[in-house]
C-alpha cells in the first residue's frame, strides 16, 4: 500500500479499491486480536491515547524534569507526614530538599520550577500534630 493515488482519481475511490484489493489478497487474515473486543472501547476519549500507551508499555515518564520534581516534592512530602518516626521525617524532607535546591542551582527543561525546600520543623510540627496524643 505504497503506492500513491493517481492524479484525477477522488480520493476515496482510490482508498476503497486498496483496500478490496488487500481484502483479496488476504492481507487482513489472521491479524492478532481478530474477533476479540477492542480494549477500552468504553473508555472516554483521549487525544493523546496513543502517546500514554506508548509510554505505559515503554516505562518512560512523561512529565519534564521541572513537574518531575514537584510530584517527587509532593509525594515527599506526603511520605513525611505518614512516616513512623520523627527521624524518618527528617530524612524524608532532607533527601527532597536536597533534590529542590540542585534543581534551583541546575536549571530543569520544563516550566519554571515554581518550588523553595521545605522547612524541616513545620514538617515535623505537621507530622507530630497528625500524630494520635499518647
Amino acid at each position: 500500500m505504497t503506492e500513491r493515488k493517481p492524479p484525477g482519481v477522488p480520493f476515496e475511490s482510490w482508498v476503497d479499491k486498496q483496500i478490496r484489493e488487500a481484502t483479496e489478497r488476504g492481507a487482513f487474515d489472521n491479524l492478532p486480536g481478530a474477533g476479540k473486543p477492542l480494549a477500552d472501547a468504553n473508555a472516554p476519549y483521549d487525544e493523546e491515547w496513543w502517546i500514554k500507551k506508548k509510554m505505559h508499555d515503554e516505562g518512560g515518564m512523561a512529565l519534564p524534569p521541572t513537574l518531575a520534581v514537584r510530584k517527587e516534592a509532593y509525594e515527599a512530602r506526603a511520605a513525611a507526614l505518614e512516616a513512623a518516626s520523627e527521624p524518618e521525617v527528617r530524612r524524608i524532607v532532607a533527601d527532597i530538599n536536597d533534590r529542590i535546591r540542585e534543581a534551583i542551582r541546575t536549571p530543569l527543561a520544563g516550566p519554571p520550577l515554581n518550588l523553595v525546600p521545605f522547612d524541616v520543623e513545620t514538617v515535623v510540627q505537621e507530622w507530630r500534630d497528625q500524630r494520635p496524643s499518647a
